[in-house]
C-alpha cells in the first residue's frame, strides 16, 4: 500500500571497469547511485539526463538510454514506511563525471556485488546486482536472496 510521502527518483547505473559509479551528497554520510526526483510533467528520461547533468556535469546521450530495474526500499532518514522507488537506467554520457551541484564526492568502487533492498507487500527481498559481462552488454545477471 502506497503511503503518503513516498519518493520517487530516477537513477543512473554506470559501470567501467568493473566498477560502479556512486555520489555522496554534502552533508550526508551514505553513498548513493547518482540521479534523483523528477519534476513535474518529467519523463524519466528527461529527469536523468537533468539530473545527471546537475549532478556530473556530463551529458546522457538520449539515444542511449537503457532501462534496467526498479527497486523499493524504505528511505533512508524518513519515517518508517516512508519509500524510496528508485527506477534504474544504464546511459552512455558525453564527458568525464564531475561531483557538482550538491554532489561532494564521487567513488568508483570496485564492488562486483552491489546490495539494494526492494520492499515487496511486508516482505524485503535483498537484491544482489551481480556486476560482469552480461550486466554491461545490457543484459543484467540479477540474483534475488529472499
Amino acid at each position: 500500500q502506497k503511503m503518503e510521502g513516498n519518493i520517487d527518483k530516477i537513477a543512473w547505473i554506470h559501470l567501467r571497469n568493473g566498477r560502479m559509479l556512486n555520489v555522496r551528497s554534502k552533508g550526508k554520510e551514505l553513498f548513493y547511485i547518482p540521479g534523483g526526483k523528477r519534476e513535474p510533467g518529467e519523463s524519466d528520461h528527461e529527469t536523468l539526463q537533468r539530473e545527471i547533468q546537475e549532478e556530473l556535469s556530463v551529458t546522457v546521450k538520449p539515444e542511449t538510454i537503457n532501462y534496467f530495474a526498479t527497486f523499493e526500499a524504505q528511505a533512508d532518514g524518513k519515517p518508517e514506511g516512508i519509500l524510496v522507488r528508485m527506477t534504474c537506467y544504464f546511459a552512455e554520457v558525453e564527458g568525464e563525471p564531475q561531483p557538482a551541484s550538491e554532489i561532494e564526492e564521487m567513488a568508483s568502487r570496485p564492488q562486483h556485488v552491489t546490495s539494494v533492498h526492494r520492499r515487496k507487500g511486508d516482505e524485503d527481498r535483498s537484491i544482489r546486482l551481480v556486476e560482469g559481462r552480461k550486466l554491461l552488454e545490457g543484459a543484467p545477471n540479477v540474483i534475488l536472496l529472499c
